[in-house]
Order: structure tokens, then C-alpha cells, then sequence
């Protein structure tokens, strides 16, 4: 059990009689609050610690009926731990000026109990009492864990929603064979490259990739034996750009690579790079082992190219040069050159 106790200034009680309610406009107001909030009432002689009265709400939160309250102390209703909590509690109210309010968290009967009771000291000609308002914490506190228990579902619900929602568009933007970004996203993203580039003075190059023929037993595998090159072609090309590149499938055999801030030898030394893995790819289907080839056409901006349309085209024309070269080839466009004057 824990004590909190909290002064709150409150005149004290008055009280007629011994055994008696308390008296005058101070004690119809406690105990109108008390049975107008459902709270406990207790009123203990402050000499002997004996109950004097105990309202039905107090005989409710304990269980235990008001007659068998009265006449009695907390040492003979109570277990010792519970007792003596109380007498400090009591004692504490007593040696303070006004009402004392202290939080009492116990066991009883089987039950954790969690309340607050205000205790304010009362003095008459002849007899000091202790009136105490008794408060159950319990249904608060089920309120605040289920609005709590509210607000967190409907965080994990908004969380789970923003999620599926970043998902959905990201499919939308994605080729679902290769988990590569389709061609109108990729488009965007050179177009702002284009920007950039133009403004800072930068390069950039742009990579056409094509999937050579497919061997006889690739072709054998039919469309399961594609689909498996297209995932590992995907793989490749994520595992081979920067977060700052950007690369597509732009159809059925085709992909394309944009490498940021990039100039042609750069490029080429990268490209040539993954050619190599894609020709020691080994991608595994029932038991088999399909490999496959690429050819690549790289071209810069703005040295080979100096708008978005002719990099494009610069890519094509070099990657047709890579596939009469046979495949399995990285060709570059070539160098524009601007005669001066």
C-alpha cells in the first residue's frame, strides 16, 4: 500500500455528538457530495480510531455491511498491513491544518484496490473527529486504459493504413517481375535529372540494357524460366545503382539504367561491371540452370546528348551497336563535338 498524501485547504468539520453525523451546513454539504457522487463517508472518534458512522457507499467499496463498521477500529477489521497504513494515514490528516488527500493502493479480498480518500479533522467542545471521503480510482482508471487502448488501435489502424497506402503506390510505380520502377516513373526521374543537370553544370549518363536471345533451354523453361532471369536482372540492377540512381524495365526484354551525376567512362566501367555478373548469373528452375547475356548502350549528358530525347537515342543507336557486335557487350555513344565559332 502507498501513501501520496497531497494538502488541499478545506475548513475543518463540525460535528454534534459522539457517534453522530456531523452537524451544521459543513456536514449536509459532505454528506450530500457523498451520496450524490456515490463516495465512501466515514467518521472516526480521533482519540480512539472507533467508527461512528459509514455511509452505504463505503459498506459497498469494501464489502463489508455499515453495521459492522461501527463501534470498531481498523485493527479489528482489517489485516495489520492494511491497519497500519490506515493509522498513519489518519494520524497524518490529524496533525495537519484542512483536508489531506492520500492515495491508498492495497489487496483486499482478492481484489486490487486503488482509492483516494480525503480525511479532514473536526472539533467540537468536546470530542475531535475525523471525517473522511472515500473515492474508488478503479472506474477512472479503466476509463483512461480504455481510451488509451482507443488511441493506440487507432494509431496502429492509421500506421497500418499510411503503410498500405505507401505500398499500393509504390506498386503502382513498380514492374512486379523485377521490382524495378516502370518506364513513366523513370521517365520523371530523367526529366528532373535534365533539370538538375542543366542547372549545376553536371553530367549524367543513361544505359539501354536488352536481354540477349535466350538460350534453347531457357526457352525450354517457357514462362516460369523468364520470369526467375527478369527477378534475377532486377536483383542485379538494385544491387548495382545508388540510392540517388534510378532504374526501370521499360518492356518485356528491355531495361534502362539512369546513373546521377555520372560522366561516360564512369559509366562504362560500372556497366561493364554488371554485364560480367550477368553472364556469370546462374538462375536455378527445377533442378536446372539457366544463365543468360546482356547488352548494354550507355550514353552521357550533355556529352553525347544534349536533351532529354537525344540521350535516348544515343542509348538506342549504341546499344544496336552492341548487339551487332553479338551480345554480351557494353557500347558507348559516341563523343558530341561542338566546333567553336
Amino acid at each position: 500500500m502507498t501513501l501520496s498524501p497531497t494538502p488541499q485547504p478545506l475548513a475543518p468539520a463540525a460535528v454534534d455528538g459522539e457517534g453522530e453525523a456531523p452537524a451544521g451546513v459543513f456536514g449536509a454539504l459532505v454528506l450530500a457530495m457523498a451520496e450524490r457522487q456515490s463516495f465512501g463517508l466515514t467518521v472516526k472518534d480521533a482519540l480512539t480510531g472507533r467508527y461512528c458512522q459509514v455511509n452505504a457507499a463505503m459498506a459497498t467499496l469494501f464489502g463489508v455491511p455499515a453495521s459492522a463498521w461501527l463501534g470498531h477500529t481498523d485493527a479489528e477489521l482489517f489485516d495489520a498491513g492494511l491497519a497500519g497504513a490506515l493509522r498513519i494515514a489518519d494520524k497524518t490528516a490529524l496533525a495537519h491544518v484542512g483536508a489531506l488527500s492520500s492515495d491508498h493502493r492495497f489487496e483486499w479480498r482478492g481484489q486490487r484496490r486503488d482509492l483516494t480518500a480525503l480525511r479532514s479533522p473536526s472539533l467540537d467542545s468536546e470530542t475531535q473527529w475525523l471525517v473522511s471521503l472515500w473515492i474508488d480510482n478503479a472506474p477512472q482508471r479503466a476509463r483512461e486504459a480504455q481510451a488509451r487502448g482507443v488511441l493506440q488501435q487507432l494509431e496502429q489502424e492509421q500506421t497500418a493504413n499510411l503503410a498500405l497506402r505507401r505500398e499500393i503506390a509504390d506498386q503502382g510505380l513498380r514492374d512486379i517481375a523485377s521490382g524495378l520502377y516502370t518506364r513513366p516513373h523513370f521517365d520523371d526521374q530523367i526529366r528532373r535529372e535534365v533539370d538538375l543537370s542543366v542547372r549545376e553544370h553536371r553530367e549524367f549518363a543513361l544505359v539501354h540494357i536488352a536481354l540477349d536471345a535466350f538460350s534453347e533451354q531457357v526457352e525450354a523453361a517457357g514462362e516460369s524460366g523468364q520470369q526467375r532471369i527478369f527477378e534475377a536482372m532486377g536483383r542485379l540492377l538494385r544491387g548495382n545503382t545508388r540510392a540517388m540512381d534510378a532504374s526501370c524495365r521499360t518492356d518485356q526484354r528491355h531495361f534502362a539504367v539512369l546513373l546521377s551525376g555520372v560522366g561516360l567512362a564512369t559509366a562504362h566501367s560500372r556497366m561493364e561491371g554488371l554485364r560480367r555478373q550477368c553472364a556469370a548469373q546462374i538462375v536455378a528452375l527445377d533442378g536446372q540452370e539457366l544463365g543468360f547475356t546482356v547488352s548494354m548502350g550507355v550514353a552521357s549528358f550533355p556529352h553525347t546528348a544534349s536533351s532529354h530525347a537525344e540521350v535516348a537515342i544515343a542509348c538506342d543507336a549504341a546499344l544496336v551497336e552492341a548487339q551487332r557486335r553479338g551480345g554480351n557487350t557494353v557500347a558507348l555513344a559516341g563523343i558530341r563535338f561542338d566546333p567553336a565559332g
